[in-house]
């Protein structure tokens, strides 16, 4: 795998996702792109894994595109952007659709598709006290990109996503936090360990129930109520079959903690 994305595992089943070009604030290019989807389709591929804990090295989160690299590529850019777009949406759509959640852990500036994109498309964001956030698109003559246009709307919904797509606030981790882009702030010296913490809670839950809950909230945006039933009823059914649900009613009656084995 490319040094430009880390991907380490740990024995309790938690994966750690680092970007790692800490000299261009992690600004994403089309290598860069390459190597996340790369990490995130490993991740896809170890069941053992409970929870992933993605983060940035430097010091910055992400702080969007690699803005040299676009530069330098002339009339050569639009090309170059179409497929650049291209990984960050399967990039983007691969962490939804991950089994386990995913808690960013956010420090310094996450900016641009590539930084608020991925704030925007994790399950839970613990920020540091310190950290800001800012679309920034339209600031440089473009748009939103990374699923920005859905997922901002739905998490502080379309008057505040307005303001924040079309004004490009710097919002800092208090008022990202007040508006609902983020889970959880904490002092910037304890983001790690508070961040990991929040993904060990998952070490001994049902990883099936936990990944089907995920898709049918992700898959939810932009349905109706209608369209939706029907899969959540499809889902209940399939998980009562399995052993993790057998094993947690029986935990239930026996009044006891449960033992699920992803199972």
């Amino acid at each position: 795998m490319s040094d430009l994305v880390q991907l380490d595992i740990d024995d309790d089943g938690i994966a750690r996702l680092v970007l790692n070009s800490p000299q261009t604030s992690n600004g994403m290019d089309v290598p860069f792109l390459q190597a996340l989807h790369a990490a995130i389709l490993r991740v896809h591929g170890e069941p053992r894994v409970r929870a992933v804990v993605l983060s940035g090295a430097g010091r910055n989160f992400c702080a969007g595109g690699n803005i040299k690299v676009f530069a330098s590529k002339g009339e050569q850019l639009p090309d170059y952007l179409r497929e650049a777009t291209a990984w960050l949406q399967i990039a983007v759509a691969a962490l939804t659709q991950l089994n386990p959640p995913v808690i960013a852990a956010v420090h310094g500036f996450a900016a641009g598709g590539g930084g608020f994109g991925l704030v925007c498309a994790s399950d839970f964001v613990i920020a540091a006290d310190s950290a800001k956030f800012m679309s920034g698109a339209v600031r440089v003559g473009m748009a939103p990109d990374a699923g920005v246009s859905v997922t901002l709307t739905q998490l502080v919904g379309l008057r505040r996503a307005m303001h924040i797509l079309l004004t490009n606030p710097v919002l800092d981790a208090v008022a990202a936090l007040e508006i609902g882009l983020l889970t959880k702030v904490v002092p910037a010296a304890e983001l790690e360990s508070e961040a990991v913490a929040y993904a060990r809670q998952f070490i001994d839950t049902a990883p099936k129930a936990i990944g089907a809950t995920k898709r049918l909230v992700w898959g939810g945006i932009g349905a109706t109520l209608a369209d939706r039933l029907p899969e959540e009823a499809r889902t209940v059914s399939e998980l009562s079959g399995t052993a993790d649900s057998r094993e947690g009613l029986a935990a239930v009656i026996e009044r006891r903690e449960p033992k699920f084995r992803g199972e």
